[in-house]
């Protein structure tokens, strides 16, 4: 259920899509931004955004729908960062270092459920909540003090059905405060309750790279002539921001019919005649579609010029035939082979036109406002920026 404010927000952005598409316009920065094109190359800048941001700020880890019940678990590298990611018995989440207190081995890996995990490697036994409960021949090993040597805990939060956590042990932040007026909207659209169908991996470039793709629609009649763009105007957007996240407004080809809804009512004609992307800084962009719903979890590295990227997939009941199960995955393929071939592919193009030297700095246009606003937010936690930007 929306709250009076995002009704308000909704039929806000949905006037300005019908208004720019009839005026063959769209939201724009005061001014152009340039970005040094180094700073998508060099590995020291690299390091200090994994230092500065992706293991100081919360991430996304993943899906609620992943852990469906107690005893699921889910492993996963984040950044250099080996995760344990479980579900107990409480209903609780825990975000775990997957590394054992004997000599650091991987206690788990894939996804499956279990209540417990033996290290391969000398068989230490941990429950699903982290805790050494065995230490093989502890006679002959010797006294161990079995809470202090337990796996080591991340800080999390799970709301809205998306798993959060900050990957430095430790580190005290308030999530609520973090994603502000951001996870309301999530818990709106009520993920917690949705079908997880399954995840497809892909490979790209520097994630900045990757990450710029999902924050315009500049690029959609030239990149997707036939897909995209024949669901969806090219360049007309409005942005939206809370706090360093955003919400991008896309008009589908079919606006025009909204002309005649009243404008105290737009707000519940998402996925028919507008769409959104809900950008969550600094890796995830969420794609709310009535087929079925992408949220793009982008990892960096593991060098600066490489990012992972698992695109999730949820739908808001779990199929009930064969025939549902299988236009799941087909849309799942369709979904990842745009993404892939049509925007990680040619980023990886753009990346070897950055290293060549041609050009000295990268150029936002006033129609590409999110990107400027994203990478103002990126200086600003890199320390570069004294100010908080705002949109």
């Amino acid at each position: 259920m929306k709250t009076e404010k995002q009704k308000a927000d909704y039929n806000h952005i949905a006037a300005k899509l019908i208004e720019y598409v009839e005026q063959r316009s769209t939201d724009m920065a005061d001014g152009q931004y340039q970005v040094a094109s180094d700073s998508y190359l060099d590995e020291q800048r690299w390091r200090k955004e994994m230092d500065k941001i992706f293991k100081r700020l919360p991430v996304l880890v993943g899906a609620s729908s992943e852990l469906s019940e107690p005893g699921r678990y889910v492993t996963r590298d984040f950044a250099g960062v080996p995760l344990l990611i479980t579900r107990l018995r409480d209903g609780s989440v825990r975000v775990m270092l997957n590394a054992c207190a004997h000599r650091g081995m991987k206690v788990a890996d894939g996804q499956g459920k279990c209540e417990k995990f033996a290290c391969p490697y000398h068989a230490w036994l941990y429950g699903n909540d982290g805790s050494l409960q065995r230490v093989y021949g502890e006679a002959t090993y010797g006294q161990v003090d079995k809470a202090a040597m337990s796996l080591t805990q991340l800080p999390v939060h799970e709301e809205a059905g998306l798993i959060f956590a900050v990957l430095t042990p430790g580190v005290e932040i308030d999530f609520k405060d973090f994603y502000g007026e951001m996870l309301d909207d999530l818990t709106s659209l009520g993920f917690q309750d949705w079908h997880y169908c399954g995840n497809r991996v892909i490979q790209g470039a520097n994630w900045k790279i990757a990450y710029d793709g999902y924050l315009e629609g500049y690029h959609f009649a030239a990149a997707h002539p036939k897909t995209i763009n024949e669901r969806t105007h090219s360049n007309v957007m409005q942005f939206h921001a809370h706090g360093p996240h955003q919400m991008i407004g896309f008009p589908q080809r079919t606006i025009d019919k909204l002309r005649e809804v009243p404008a105290d009512e737009l707000h519940q004609y998402e996925n028919e005649g507008y769409d959104f992307v809900r950008a969550l800084f600094p890796n995830t962009s969420i794609f709310v579609a009535p087929e079925i719903t992408q949220i793009a979890q982008l990892i960096p590295g593991p060098t600066v010029g490489e990012n992972t990227t698992i695109l999730h997939f949820i739908n808001r009941k779990a199929p009930e035939t064969d025939e549902d199960k299988q236009a799941n995955e087909t849309m799942m393929d369709w979904l990842r082979d745009v993404v892939q071939v049509e925007d990680y592919d040619l980023g990886l193009k753009a990346q070897q036109g950055m290293a060549s030297g041609a050009h000295k700095y990268i150029t936002f246009g006033r129609n590409e406002k999110g990107n400027q606003y994203f990478h103002r937010w990126l200086e600003f936690y890199l320390g570069e920026r004294d100010e908080k930007p705002v949109l």
